[in-house]
């Protein structure tokens, strides 16, 4: 039997808070972004290496970027944990609801700091009338929580040339692991799917681990449907 898993209001994503701080009647998100000064990416020297500070502060916008859009919109989810006896492959789809582009008023540059070929950017993002709306709604909402760790792909820039797209894949690789880890917990039996949304708790940790980029996050999942084996 396939179940439905009531979601808290239709339409609408989970937001957790990080660093949450209130400011004359809106709500402030702050979280911090180190940069390599001589970055190396799925096994290559990136292309505009080294990186001087400018360069490096743009690229910690960016990323910014990306942590604040999965944290305040998230994603929906589509997961088939696949079964290898069954020959049956795993696939995890995610899809941004929203997301906050480069360059947008509410993200500000608040302190930089060089240290050992790396620099260090705190930033905040000052939420719009609508995400704070956003964000009440999924106060007071049930969601779980789950801790986990992904991995970019492998290869070189034949298969991966662009340093945001690998920090992405593994930070999208440590959202499948969020979900595959919350489902072992709480299903006697392997489903076939589930489907869902997910969002991220906090700004994720990068780091190098033999010799790919890998993603420690926290994730705030929201499981709207699971089903069995025996549905087909």
């Amino acid at each position: 039997m396939i179940r439905k898993i009531p979601p808290i209001a239709a339409g609408l994503l989970f937001f957790a808070v990080f660093g949450l701080r209130a400011q004359a009647g809106y709500e402030v998100l702050r979280g911090e972004v180190w940069v390599e000064l001589e970055p190396i990416y799925g096994g290559y020297v990136d292309r505009e290496y080294p990186l001087d500070a400018d360069t490096a502060r743009r690229r910690a916008l960016e990323e910014a970027a990306l942590n604040y859009s999965a944290m305040i919109y998230g994603w929906t989810f589509h997961y088939d944990i696949g079964e290898k006896a069954r020959q049956i492959p795993e696939t995890f789809e995610l899809e941004a609801v929203s997301s906050i582009p480069f360059g947008d008023p509410g993200l500000r540059a608040t302190d930089m700091e060089v240290r050992e070929l790396r620099v260090r950017l705190w930033t905040d993002y000052h939420l719009s009338e609508t995400q704070s709306r956003r964000l009440q709604v999924w106060r007071t909402g049930t969601i779980r929580s789950a801790q986990a760790v992904g991995h970019g792909p492998p290869g070189g820039p034949e298969t991966v040339s662009d340093w945001l797209i690998i920090k992405k894949a593994a930070l999208e690789d440590a959202a499948r692991a969020a979900v595959r880890t919350m489902l072992r917990g709480s299903e006697r039996n392997r489903p076939r799917e589930a489907n869902g949304f997910i969002s991220l708790a906090a700004f994720p940790n990068y780091y190098i681990d033999s010799g790919r980029w890998a993603a420690s996050a926290r994730f705030r999942v929201q499981i709207t449907e699971i089903i069995p084996f025996a549905a087909y």
